[in-house]
């Protein structure tokens, strides 16, 4: 978590010279963040290297979402050659930790977190590429990509052709502004009482239901049957079966990516969550409308190369 090499003169160039760079966090992609803190303000630092990430989409959705009134960081300064960008700094209050600290607080900090989707759900999709089936398979494929591999588990037919038969129709729903990442890591609690937004870059126009499974089946915190169907009781009608097809592939997609991270970007800590994700993955295999994918799983992925592999694992 050393600072770019032209982070000092960009944070300079940028108005703050007085101020110093200290680490923050980073995150499952290439990007970092650096806290800028000098003369009672600061700022965060986003290193998002170009030969790896690419900042505009983040720029954009962010406009998008700022037009529509909603919060995420305001962008102070940038500099695209370099892959740095200087935003407004959240704070610490992450809606994860806020409620790690007093369980009290989860329902109505989730009902706030609902209340923002369907506010955002109220407008049609910004200018985003669709979620479309294409989309939607490649995300899939990263779980036989991945995921049987390391687990000790042949190549299996059908399992493309078994997403085809599930999501005919979900993909054609291209509505509303879909973030992606919407859960309890990336949401912040201002002062004024409103949402920060984080790590929206990857927004998509796509289905209403898909950052509702985003935020109710978080890989990173367990979120409770009973606090799961009272937040979609909250939202209003739901699409359920959209709802457990798109938890399902989400699911799925997570278990590919968090072992890819593991094995191929040296990232062992997201492993801790494969357990959880698989317990959301069986509830949502055992829908109807995911029988051609369950009918895949019970084929081809056995009991103990599931969440039972993961419990005592150690890489």
């Amino acid at each position: 978590m050393t600072p770019p090499a032209g982070a000092a003169a960009f944070v300079a160039e940028a108005g703050w010279s007085d101020a110093r760079i200290e680490p923050l966090a980073g995150d499952a992609s290439f990007r970092r963040y650096f806290r800028v803190v000098g003369a009672g303000r600061s700022a965060v630092l986003m290193d998002a290297p170009p030969a790896y990430e690419d900042s505009r989409p983040f720029l954009a959705v962010a406009d998008h979402l700022l037009d529509l009134g909603f919060a995420p960081p305001r962008i102070l300064a940038r500099d695209l050659a370099q892959g740095l960008v200087l935003l407004e700094d959240f704070g610490d209050a992450r809606m994860a930790e806020v409620i790690a600290a007093d369980q009290r607080r989860e329902r109505p900090i989730y009902e706030a977190a609902i209340d923002l989707l369907r506010d955002l759900h109220r407008y049609p999709a910004g200018p985003f590429a669709p979620y479309d089936l294409a989309t939607y398979q490649r995300e899939a494929a990263l779980f036989t990509d991945w995921y049987m591999p390391a687990v000790g588990l042949d190549p299996a037919p059908g399992y493309a052709e078994a997403w085809n038969a599930a999501l005919d129709g979900i993909c054609t729903d291209h509505s509303i502004t879909v973030l992606r990442d919407y859960h309890a890591e990336n949401i912040m609690l201002l002062p004024d009482g409103s949402l920060g937004l984080l790590d929206f870059q990857d927004a998509l126009a796509g289905h209403p239901a898909y950052d509702l499974v985003s935020l109710l089946q978080d890989a990173r915190r367990d979120v409770s049957p009973e606090l799961e169907a009272a937040m979609l009781d909250h939202y209003g009608p739901v699409d359920r079966t959209a709802y457990a097809l798109l938890g399902a592939q989400r699911n799925a997609k997570i278990l590919g990516i968090f072992t890819r991270l593991w094995k191929r970007d040296g990232k062992p800590r997201y492993l801790a969550y494969q357990p959880r994700i698989w317990g959301y993955m069986e509830r949502d295999l055992a829908h109807p409308s995911l029988e051609p994918v369950a009918r895949w799983f019970d084929a081809y992925i056995p009991r103990e190369k599931r969440a039972a592999f993961w419990s005592d694992f150690r890489p």
